[in-house]
């Protein structure tokens, strides 16, 4: 699956960038969801004492609230972009905001000043309203979100990658770089996805209920030597795949 955001300050066109670019994609055959990071602390999709909040507030865990049309998941936390993804198969998602987050990004802005705060090695494209009168920012192309949209798709397409499966810095350090550097390096060209090791090297698989669960290379390396130190003392072990299933 592969992810990436449009970040950008408030009226910067990122909304308007997603929506043209969800268009082109699509036109192009693929699946595509989209993620909007929303920063407002009272945000919420439920009307107060409608029957599926009294569910809500009585569960203070997930309501499904099914009509005949649409949907709704509802979650009494925030979640984190990789559990998220785990709902989701598609080509690409992207988001509308996290621009703390390390995956591709293209960014959105106004003015000079508003770039010079927001680019870094994690962004590949400039958009929004910035491109009515520019260009270029820097070593960057700029591309207008709509007279522009398939040139900027194509560097979507030959930019972003399968996202990587930890968003966190210091999650794992297998490679020698945080997450945000990896992306850095892929994007300029001196690193691949597969230099990752997250999930290129694995040597334990966890899954529970059939959903597999992202260990880091150490703690991997922990799981496999304990589980090998005991299975080893077992009548009949022999070297191979050992698979372990608990039901609690």
């Amino acid at each position: 699956m592969k992810v990436f955001s449009v970040v950008g300050y408030t009226k910067s066109g990122k909304t308007s960038t997603v929506i043209e670019l969800v268009k082109e994609l699509k036109l192009r055959g693929y699946k595509v969801a989209t993620i909007k990071d929303i920063h407002y602390e009272k945000f919420t999709m439920e009307t107060e004492n409608s029957d599926s909040w009294q569910h809500w507030n009585a569960s203070k865990d997930v309501v499904f609230a099914r009509g005949l049309n649409e949907t709704y998941q509802i979650w009494h936390r925030q979640l984190t972009l990789n559990e998220m993804l785990t709902h989701l198969d598609v080509d690409y998602v992207i988001i509308e905001g996290m621009k703390s987050t390390p995956i591709p990004r293209i960014v959105c802005a106004t003015s000079e000043e508003e770039l010079d705060n927001l680019v870094d090695g994690n962004v590949f494209a400039i958009s929004g309203r910035y491109a009515n009168n520019k260009n270029q920012y820097g070593n960057l192309k700029v591309f207008h979100s709509i007279n522009q949209i398939e040139e900027l798709t194509d560097i979507v397409e030959k930019k972003v990658f399968d996202v990587l499966p930890y968003a966190q810095n210091g999650c794992c350090d297998a490679c020698g770089l945080s997450c945000e550097e990896m992306v850095t390096e892929i994007l300029a060209g001196n690193k691949s996805r597969d230099d990752c090791k997250f999930d290129r090297e694995q040597s334990l698989l966890l899954k529970i209920n059939s959903k597999e669960i992202k260990i880091v290379p150490f703690v991997q390396n922990t799981f496999r030597d304990v589980i090998l130190g005991f299975v080893k003392n077992l009548k009949g072990y022999k070297k191979g795949k050992i698979e372990i299933e608990i039901n609690e």
